[in-house]
């Protein structure tokens, strides 16, 4: 990976990553479309990655041309009979026998129709679980009983704690799980050294360390300035602002103090360290304390323990469990987002068009596999949610309008369709335009 950043430019970088990750998550969104289409007896004429001039097709012995077009931002399955690419208006098919009326998008059974359009935002749905359950299963999860797994590299401070250590208690005060382990340390917050009581092998041994929630580095954020500045995980924070930095609340102090100001860093790194000066983001985030999304001005940093912790091969029901509460926490915090902007409680800057889009499956590529991903799991997820929105020409617009004839046993009238398509469009093309806009004025 590190080579190929090497190789490709910044923007070169950005833009291939983008492309191949929006093309695939594309691809998944019309394949649900065309596969449940076919297995209900609708006939896809063409399924298309891309809009605009053909670069690349070929058509199978079912009769449906595949094709790459020039335009990577968005894809389409023609259906039979279909009047465009957005499968809503139909052609003329009266002159057509029943048998053939029926592999045609308009003259398929209300149950098929609808099935066909909800399997494409399905589709990107179980993209999503399978990235986050295949993560889960490639990384493993953390050990219930706090433990030791790799150990960061650190200033040197007393004996240090080795690999495959349990840890039973912090100067003498039981750590019995994970949330005791987090209580516990969180007192002895200020100190520089603790006595780790461990169970080593089959001894229990006591053994002196820096606090476990020293300053360290364990997540860079993208689209972040301590992502631009070139910081690492596992760099330590020795100061900021000036001031010597003991844990990793006061850091968030003093950048959220800065106004937006530049902050100057000094860094540990392998033994060596440097000063560099880092300007604030203003971002929209889970508050550390409550969770609750707030705006304030970020670095990017997040913070880890000074050991990465013990980890256990996951089974089949961690994977979903995982997926599961990953896939939630994501929607949840997308709409959140989404409504404390509407309220006007946090600005609009943390919307993305294409441009961050792009930035942001960029910078995950960067920082590493498992981080794209992520990214791409999540971004599945979310093109699935939009699609759903009873938007015309949104695959929820569809379901809106087979709603409609459900209730009431007819069909919208052409007129009115052309009408609903036309204010729909302009909402969706609105909207990625604004979007747009707030790639480009905020920072």
């Amino acid at each position: 990976m590190e080579a190929l950043v090497a190789a490709l430019g910044g923007t070169a970088w950005t833009v291939l990553f983008f492309i191949v990750g929006l093309s695939i998550i594309v691809f998944v969104h019309e394949y649900g479309h065309y596969i449940v289409g076919r297995w209900t007896g609708i006939h896809s004429e063409v399924f298309s990655v891309g809009f605009g001039p053909v670069l690349w097709s070929r058509t199978d012995r079912r009769g449906t041309r595949w094709q790459i077009a020039a335009i990577p931002f968005g894809g389409y399955v023609k259906f039979l009979g279909d009047a465009d690419a957005s499968s809503v208006r139909s052609t003329d098919v009266s002159g057509l026998s029943a048998a053939e009326r029926r592999h045609t998008m308009a003259g398929a059974p209300l149950w098929a129709r609808s099935a066909t359009v909800f399997a494409g935002p399905l589709a990107n749905f179980i993209l999503s679980f399978a990235l986050f359950a295949g993560l889960t299963l490639a990384m493993g999860v953390v050990n219930e009983t706090p433990s030791v797994g790799k150990m960061r590299a650190l200033p040197a401070v007393g004996e240090s704690l080795k690999e495959g250590d349990v840890i039973l208690a912090l100067d003498g005060q039981k750590t019995p799980d994970w949330e005791s382990f987090g209580l516990v340390s969180e007192g002895l917050l200020g100190k520089a050294t603790v006595v780790y009581t461990v169970r080593r092998g089959a001894e229990e041994v006591s053994v002196s360390g820096p606090h476990p929630q020293a300053v360290i580095v364990a997540e860079v954020s993208i689209r972040s300035a301590a992502l631009d500045a070139g910081i690492m995980i596992g760099d330590i924070v020795l100061k900021a602002g000036g001031q010597d930095i003991k844990d990793f609340d006061q850091l968030v102090q003093i950048v959220t103090s800065s106004g937006g100001k530049p902050v100057p860093l000094t860094i540990w790194r392998d033994g060596k360290t440097f000063d560099l000066s880092l300007t604030p983001r203003l971002r929209v985030a889970p508050d550390n304390k409550t969770g609750e999304l707030t705006e304030r001005y970020l670095l990017g940093l997040g913070s880890g323990l000074v050991f990465e912790p013990g980890l256990r091969a996951a089974g089949p029901w961690d994977a979903v469990s995982v997926a599961g509460q990953n896939m939630w926490r994501t929607a949840e915090a997308s709409f959140e987002g989404l409504k404390k902007m509407i309220q006007g409680l946090i600005s609009t800057c943390g919307l993305s068009g294409a441009i961050g889009m792009a930035k942001t499956i960029g910078d995950a590529a960067r920082i590493g596999v498992e981080t794209l991903i992520a990214v791409l799991a999540a971004l599945s997820l979310g093109i699935g949610i939009i699609n759903l929105f009873p938007i015309p020409v949104l695959d929820g617009g569809h379901l809106m309008f087979h709603a409609y004839e459900a209730v009431t046993r007819r069909k919208p009238s052409e007129r009115v369709l052309g009408v609903l398509m036309t204010v729909g469009l302009t909402v969706v093309l609105s909207l990625m335009i604004f979007a747009l806009s707030r790639d480009l004025m905020c920072a």
